[in-house]
């Protein structure tokens, strides 16, 4: 499979482009020329495009002949970023490409999630100081999902919980809605983040879902399974 991964010098970017890799896929990296230098541990093993990831003409080149491409959404600056990452990728993707996305769980697709009051609080706090610093603007990820929501592409949108750094712990366990048990935990594994958005690709399952994860061996997960 030829893979592109949209925002492939960050954090969540790398492990998926290992992981890609260790699967025998083509790989295709787009980041901007200032991080190209972030991904020369994959020197010669993958392609790079260099450019914004809301550049159009970039997404262009670095989607063609993909059978599938994992995005990452990063709502940076007040430019519409964002949704202009996802409008271009679910523009210029091949018909038929299998098209992953990445959010948090602040993302709601059919408005039925379950948030705490500290949860939405939290969010609020950090999208009113993002904005107002101009660093971030948490409504523009908002649109972009709405945007992938609407289309008619194979897309997934993987919803992560909090992050930490780790050995992988496998395949996340996941549920359509926050707020239920099993994500009660709200700790997920970067490395396993990015298991779940390469494992997407070929799981036609999640095909027009949004799966919010959580850790399989958070405590949340283990009680769950174990019932």
């Amino acid at each position: 499979m030829k893979v592109c991964i949209v925002g492939a010098s960050g954090k969540l970017g790398q492990y998926m482009v290992r992981q890609a890799l260790d699967r025998g896929h083509e790989v295709v990296g787009v980041c901007r020329e200032q991080s190209v230098s972030k991904l020369d541990a994959f020197a010669g093993r993958i392609t790079i495009v260099a450019g914004a990831t809301n550049d159009r003409a970039v997404i262009e080149k670095a989607v063609a002949g993909c059978d599938g491409v994992l995005t990452v959404l990063v709502p940076w600056g007040v430019h519409h970023y964002a949704s202009g990452t996802a409008q271009a990728v679910l523009d210029h993707a091949p018909p038929g490409a299998r098209l992953v996305f990445s959010c948090g769980w602040h993302i709601s697709r059919d408005g039925q999630d379950a948030y705490s009051r500290r949860f939405r609080w939290s969010v609020a706090a950090f999208g009113w100081l993002a904005r107002l610093l101009r660093v971030a603007d948490i409504d523009d990820q908002v649109e972009a999902c709405r945007r992938v929501f609407a289309s008619d592409t194979r897309w997934t949108v993987v919803r992560g919980s909090d992050l930490e750094e780790g050995e992988s712990q496998g395949l996340p366990v996941w549920s359509r809605h926050v707020g239920d048990p099993v994500l009660a935990s709200n700790r997920t594994r970067r490395v396993d983040f990015a298991l779940f958005m390469v494992e997407a690709l070929e799981n036609d399952e999640l095909i027009h879902e949004a799966p919010a994860i959580v850790g399989c061996q958070t405590p949340s997960a283990l009680a769950q399974a174990a019932r």
